[in-house]
């Protein structure tokens, strides 16, 4: 067996960690490999040699740089070994290492921790997704534009081809992702990732799963610790013999879910560890963009409340209470969305603002529940009420629908950040 160079991380949190230098290009001329590329497999017999000889062609022909591929097998009982052993003998710059234990993410934080490439990349041994796309992952770490670059599936210049079935089942997960933990990145499971390797010495001791939540807990971790995660959209073609067991793999990941956001909300998590010297002020405890997000959100709330209580004030005496705050409501809304689209979460055009709409409709619904609510309430307990206490109640209520309308707005209705162009996205700090 042979393993790359480098002694073991410590798989524990540090203690008070410097925060990670600014990021930098790499020297044209590195002495060691630049990039590490791990195949995790579990009983891959038939399909390790093809992959990794395809790989190891693919990157001798189009790779600039130096390269080493590392098969890390966790605990194959098939010939799969032996496979592994015969190729790093015959292939240059191939290694490979063997596990006790199986999980995916078991595989990946080995093989990441032992190497000394600045660049540590995975893909899964079913070439589901065309190597084409490997260059553009990796570039933007070895310029130092970005911490973390992961394929997508679910971005429009994404080509797909897969069931209805897994389809869904993506979808439901990633979307999940976004209203519970409101994370910015769009596809969190795609076996097609890459990390710096300064990043990755500080992000995998926080890491706990060692299975399929590993990807999901990695991104979630550095996104809420403001590092930059680029997106490239890939080329991908399902694998119908796909091992994964979706019902167990899915509570799995249900659990690490709850795990991880309990962590979060605890602050359990040294996320100022992962901060970048200079990289703005930022909090390390807030998602990438939600300080700028906040700030751009109250100024067009503050706008649309003045508009709101104008228009109740104009419209009471006609309608009446209830009546004058409904339709006072509903015009305020239409014009918040409209604003929060452009201004909040930087949508652009026309697509979508149909959607958008609608969904901001519904959040509409919740304010007019709460203020309407806190308006019979007063009502009900003070019948002689005057027009001033009546603006008191509203403005309470309608904070509070405010602050309920930024988390649907944030996690439902515009749950990423939109780039102008389509085949790219990248989310985090500078």
């Amino acid at each position: 067996m042979r393993t790359a160079r480098r002694p073991a991380l410590v798989d524990r949190p540090p203690t008070e960690p410097s925060a990670l230098p600014r990021r930098a290009p790499l020297p044209a001329h590195h002495p060691d490999p630049v990039l590490d590329v791990v195949v995790p497999v579990f009983n891959e017999e038939n399909d390790l040699e093809p992959c990794v000889r395809r790989l190891h062609a693919h990157l001798t022909e189009t790779f600039p740089y130096s390269f080493r591929i590392t098969i890390a097998d966790n605990a194959s009982t098939d010939r799969t070994p032996c496979i592994a052993a015969r190729l790093a003998s015959e292939l240059p710059g191939t290694d490979w290492i063997r596990l006790a234990e199986k999980g995916r993410g078991r595989a990946l934080h080995a093989a990441w921790s032992r190497s000394g490439a600045p660049v540590l990349a995975y893909l899964d041994v079913d070439l589901s997704t065309d190597l084409a796309a490997l260059l553009p992952l990796v570039a933007p770490l070895i310029s130092g534009h970005s911490d973390i670059a992961i394929g997508t599936r679910l971005a429009r210049g994404s080509r797909v081809v897969r069931g209805p079935k897994r389809e869904i089942i993506s979808r439901c997960y990633n979307g999940l992702l976004r209203s519970t933990l409101a994370v910015g990145f769009s596809d969190a499971q795609c076996g097609f990732k890459a990390v710096r390797r300064d990043v990755a010495e500080r992000l995998l001791p926080l890491v706990e799963d060692r299975e399929w939540f590993f990807d999901t807990e990695l991104l979630v971790i550095a996104e809420r610790a403001g590092l930059r995660i680029h997106e490239v959209p890939v080329d991908w073609v399902d694998d119908p013999d796909s091992r994964v067991h979706i019902v167990s793999t899915a509570l799995a990941d249900l659990r690490g879910m709850a795990r991880l956001g309990r962590a979060l909300a605890r602050g359990r998590l040294p996320l100022s560890a992962l901060r970048r010297s200079g990289g703005g002020d930022l909090s390390p405890e807030l998602p990438a963009g939600l300080a700028r997000q906040l700030v751009r959100f109250a100024a067009v709330g503050g706008a649309s409340t003045l508009c709101y209580l104008l228009l109740y004030t104009a419209l009471r005496p006609v309608t009446g209470a209830q009546a004058a705050n409904a339709l006072a409501l509903l015009a305020s809304a239409v014009a918040n969305t409209a604003a929060n689209r452009r201004l909040t979460f930087g949508v652009r055009g026309r697509g979508g603002v149909l959607r958008h709409h609608l969904k901001g409709l519904a959040t509409f619904l919740v304010g007019l529940a709460l203020t309407s609510g806190s308006l019979a309430a007063l009502h009900h307990a003070a019948p002689g009420a005057g027009h001033r206490l009546e603006l008191v109640t509203l403005v309470a209520a309608n904070l509070a629908a405010t602050l309920l309308r930024f988390l649907l707005f944030r996690a439902w209705v515009f749950p990423a950040r939109h780039d102008a162009r389509p085949t790219r996205r990248t989310t985090g700090s500078s």
